[in-house]
């Protein structure tokens, strides 16, 4: 049966779809049996409402008077007037005890036609049951007899309990709307402890309940209702027998709190159903008109909201389509008439990338190019038209596994086998350090620190010395000290106080238990990058902006670094990847932490002094340069830089007729391009260090790349790197596969413009080290001659 526009909410909160050619049949009603219940004792039913009021006792029935003084308050005009008294009275009387699953009146023998009724609310049509009430009552009197009557009356269905006991089981099975309870006699029950064992149930939260108290004489002053509203009741009523105002007092709340509650329950009903629903939603008048709004805008201020409506006959599974509103309405000339012109603008716009324009000037080519020419040209349009563009089709290397997984580890997301667990790594933010005491000046760093410091501006510095005597804390000393040599604080107009307060909060967001990316790692790329912006090309390709947010860049570019990959936060399913939408998911995380950290207290902002455009431009290079780290653009970087850097260069050196700028590396793209590729080279130098720093290097990244394995497979994640298991792995092979994949190419480029003879000396040694362990089939990091 196919669901038309129109939705339907029940009272009870249950939401339904009818048909439209079924809009006039009646309603069908299913009820759920919960199973057989034990009988309740103290809950009656009624259902002859019009014969008399459920005693308290099972013997006889009420008195004849009684019977009569509400027949005749009921009047003749009222449908339980109208009832025949010869049926009535021959009829007798009806009393059950009720379970919870069976405490339900029939409606088929009230006086009063007991039917659900389809009531609007806005444009949502509801299907509103009978109200049902609930009278709490301990001994059967005229005030009860005045709400029964009262219900039977206004149509609403109404049970009577005798205990809170059966009081609560009956709410909890039936959800009244309103709830009544005798509060004139304490002795047989205490009526605001029965109120607060319904108001801490769910339901009661749509439900109204009224307190019965004694009429006050005239001697005695009113008592405040402010603890009956504490204890949860509503509203309250003083003692009147008469039906008729028993009456009143149930329609009042009726149209009041009832009615209220009921469309709060529909609404949220309706939420909670498009919350689940899985298919678009449509609002649609009675003959399937769809509903929407569009503003007119005058020359004033002041905006006008008019209904429109588009017609549409294409429906997929009963789902807009958006096109179809858009396009089809053949009543939306408005609409049309805004979308087409801005359609003739956007064609209208000389928008055009410098790849198109290569595109354009190969097919203006063609046209006059022999056969064979034009079908080469086909090809370089097919390549150019990927979107890899500096992605290398691997060839034999691929073959090697280390090189496979080396790549694939470093290069790709890990979302080819995703995983429903997800790895949770906490912030070092308190990390413990040991006593060593934090200089006030650099001029009083301790002796054995400084001496080790006198050599930071040799490519041989030993890193790992530093480490050991401050004991693991390099950056903050190793960093005071470069910054010093580069005129960062003046740069920055900061106080040195300011810039240590900074590095020890950086490096304090390290995580020491790492054995790889860990605040050493962040020192030794801070060196190299120091190193390389002391060589005279890149000394004056650079202003001391870009010095400034080089140095910076390479102190914060690991910062909170969890020793996992990209691959294997995404396969986690991490919260860093579900941030960052698991694109370049660590990279991004290092720079916004890093900003977060340096700009949420003013001891250690080293930026608050700067200007604001000084600010932004700094802030930006420093972002580009933390995300040129990420591995997947490697190959991008380093092409780039080869052709707009290396190439012109060479072809200005040969004196060649190659079209170039002597001072082209001095413009902002070439100088991003060189920041970029300084920083990528400082990250991954280790190759280029001396053997035993090399080594050294080589040993922590495995212990790394063994953790994240050993966890993947503790979490049945997906092994990102299956060689690096720590029983199989082969040390030297991997390192060759890096050096060979990574390294080579990109510091030959990066040795053709800085000049850096030493650094790939110690590559040409390392690498044959590592050639020599890998003949021997050695496992281990040195020769065994060498242990």
């Amino acid at each position: 049966m196919g669901c038309a526009p129109s939705i339907h909410v029940s009272q009870s909160g249950v939401i339904y779809c009818r048909d439209s050619d079924e809009s006039n049949s009646p309603h069908q009603t299913t009820s759920v049996s919960q199973g057989p219940a034990a009988p309740l004792p103290g809950l009656f039913v009624q259902t002859d409402a019009a014969d008399a009021i459920p005693p308290s006792r099972a013997s006889g029935p009420p008195s004849a008077a009684r019977v009569r003084r509400a027949r005749a308050e009921l009047g003749s005009g009222s449908s339980a007037g109208s009832a025949a008294p010869a049926a009535t009275t021959s009829r007798g009387r009806r009393r059950h005890c009720c379970s919870s699953a069976e405490a339900e009146t029939q409606t088929s023998y009230t006086s009063v036609k007991v039917t659900s009724a389809e009531v609007r609310i806005g444009p949502m049509r509801l299907t509103q049951d009978p109200i049902q009430v609930l009278l709490i009552f301990a001994k059967e009197d005229s005030q009860s007899d005045g709400f029964w009557w009262a219900c039977d009356r206004a149509g609403y269905r109404c049970n009577i309990a005798r205990t809170p006991e059966s009081a609560l089981e009956c709410f909890l099975d039936k959800h009244h709307e309103i709830i009544v309870i005798d509060h004139r006699q304490t002795q047989n029950f205490d009526a605001e402890a029965v109120c607060r064992s319904i108001r801490a149930t769910n339901p009661s939260e749509h439900t109204v309940i009224l307190a019965v108290v004694s009429r006050i004489s005239d001697d005695h002053e009113e008592a405040s209702v402010l603890p009956l509203l504490h204890a949860g009741f509503n509203r309250r009523f003083m003692e009147n027998s008469s039906i008729i105002a028993c009456y009143n007092e149930l329609i009042q709340i009726e149209h009041g709190e009832v009615r209220s509650q009921f469309k709060l329950r529909a609404c949220n009903s309706v939420f909670t159903a498009l919350d689940h629903c899985h298919e678009a939603i449509e609002i649609t008048s009675d003959d399937h008109v769809i509903q929407i709004h569009k503003i007119h805008r005058d020359s004033g201020d002041n905006s006008q909201t008019e209904p429109h409506s588009f017609r549409y006959k294409n429906r997929r599974k009963e789902s807009i389509d958006v096109k179809s509103i858009s396009s089809r309405g053949s009543d939306a000339p408005s609409l049309q008439n805004r979308r087409y012109p801005s359609m003739a603008r956007i064609h209208s716009m000389t928008i055009e990338a410098p790849i198109t324009k290569v595109i354009n000037i190969i097919n203006a080519a063609q046209e006059n190019s022999p056969v064979t020419v034009a079908e080469a040209l086909d090809r370089v349009l097919e390549i150019l038209r990927t979107t890899e563009l500096y992605s290398p089709q691997l060839g034999t290397k691929d073959e090697d596994p280390h090189t496979s997984d080396l790549v694939g580890g470093l290069m790709t997301d890990g979302l080819r086998r995703l995983s429903g667990n997800e790895y949770v790594f906490t912030k070092n933010v308190h990390q413990s350090h040991s006593h060593l005491a934090m200089p006030i000046t650099i001029n009083d760093v301790p002796p054995c620190i400084s001496q080790l410091l006198d050599n930071e501006e040799s490519w041989d510095f030993n890193i790992f010395e530093l480490e050991a005597v401050t004991h693991k804390r390099p950056l903050v000393y190793l960093g005071l000290k470069v910054f010093s040599r580069f005129g960062v604080c003046e740069f920055l107009n900061c106080s040195e106080t300011t810039l240590r307060a900074w590095f020890q909060v950086i490096e304090a967001n390290y995580h020491s238990s790492n054995a790889y990316h860990n605040s050493t790692h962040a020192a030794d790329v801070l060196h190299a990058t120091a190193f390389f912006l002391g060589k005279e090309r890149v000394k004056g390709s650079l202003d001391q902006l870009d010095e400034v947010a080089a140095l910076i860049a390479a102190t914060v570019h690991d910062v909170d670094h969890p020793g996992r990959t990209n691959s294997f936060l995404c396969n986690a399913g991490s919260e860093l990847a579900v941030l960052y939408n698991d694109t370049a998911v660590l990279e991004s995380h290092h720079t916004a932490l890093a900003f977060q950290l340096t700009v949420k207290d003013t001891k250690c902002n080293i930026f608050k002094n700067i200007d604001r455009n000084h600010y932004r431009t700094l802030r930006q290079a420093i972002i580009d340069m933390v995300l040129a780290t990420e591995m997947t653009k490697h190959f991008e970087h380093v092409n780039k830089f080869v052709n707009s850097i290396n190439k012109p260069m060479a072809a200005e050196i040969e004196g060649s007729d190659y079209e170039c700028n002597p001072a082209g590396k001095n413009f902002p793209e070439n100088q991003i391009l060189i920041k970029r590729m300084m920083i990528k080279c400082a990250d991954v130098a280790n190759p280029c260090r001396p053997l035993d720093l090399c080594i050294e290097w080589a040993g922590r990244i495995s212990e790394e790349y063994f953790a994240q394995t050993d966890e993947e497979k503790r979490q049945g994640l997906p092994v990102v790197m299956p060689v690096f298991d720590r029983n199989t792995c082969s040390i030297p092979k991997s390192q060759i596969s890096f050096i060979d994949y990574f390294i080579t190419d990109m510091f030959d480029a990066w040795d053709a413009f800085a000049h850096l003879p030493a650094l790939m000396q110690h590559l040409a040694d390392n690498y044959k080290h590592w050639k020599t362990l890998d003949d021997l089939k050695c496992k281990s990091l040195r020769l065994p001659s060498d242990s």
